[in-house]
């Protein structure tokens, strides 16, 4: 049984992946960043610095999903992947409740 791959598809498909991937590395990257600069351990100039950079990564990504007809694709792949991390969250937090409705 021979598997049929459209190269376009799968290419659409593996780029918006690569691409959430980096958003959300990028959203953890500014939440430490959040984090040091609330507790005061980064300078004014490697602020500056951190925010040009998240700032043109920001930008970049924005260029790419733009070019490639991604962007839609890309979102919901966030919001996927976001609805996965809260389940794995609430299981973390919640195991009691979790372990009672698997029971069911």
């Amino acid at each position: 049984m021979a598997i049929t791959v459209d190269e376009k598809s799968l290419k659409h498909g593996v780029l918006s992946l690569v691409v959430t991937l980096v958003e959300v590395i990028q959203e953890a990257l500014e939440r430490q960043a959040e984090r040091r600069m609330q507790g005061g351990s980064l300078t004014t100039e490697e602020l500056e610095r951190l925010g040009d950079a998240l700032l043109e990564l920001d930008e970049a990504m924005d260029e790419i999903k733009e070019e490639h007809g991604i962007t839609s694709s890309v979102a919901n792949l966030h919001r996927g992947l976001d609805e996965v991390v809260d389940d794995v969250v609430d299981k973390l937090v919640n195991p009691a409740r979790w372990a009672e409705e698997a029971g069911r």
